[in-house]
């Protein structure tokens, strides 16, 4: 019935050219160099040094954040748990209500 069409290859046009073949070379042993000695890189950039006021900044910094990270995440669980337990009493409510509609009839 419906029947997808395969596109086909399109034949390249012009001139085209063989592939290139390659030879095999020899290989030739040269005279080995000893490596060079290795030179220490200078340092791209200064070193840092902590002074006691930049250790206790950074602390202080790490603090923060930590504390700051740890009530986002609290208070994404209480509001979890909130609506959870909203949910539970609505849950209640409804089936209450619906059982004691079918014990009038």
């Amino acid at each position: 019935m419906l029947r997808p069409k395969i596109p086909t290859m399109p034949t390249p046009t012009g001139h085209v050219t063989p592939p290139a073949s390659v030879e095999p070379t020899a290989v030739l042993p040269s005279v080995q160099t000893p490596p060079a000695a290795p030179m220490a890189p200078a340092p791209s950039r200064p070193v840092v040094q902590l002074t006691p006021g930049t250790v206790l900044a950074l602390v202080g910094g790490g603090t923060a954040v930590v504390l700051v990270v740890g009530a986002v995440l609290v208070s994404m669980l209480l509001a979890v748990a909130i609506t959870g337990a909203s949910v539970a009493v609505v849950a209640v409510v409804l089936r209450s209500l619906l059982a004691s509609e079918t014990k009038r009839r």
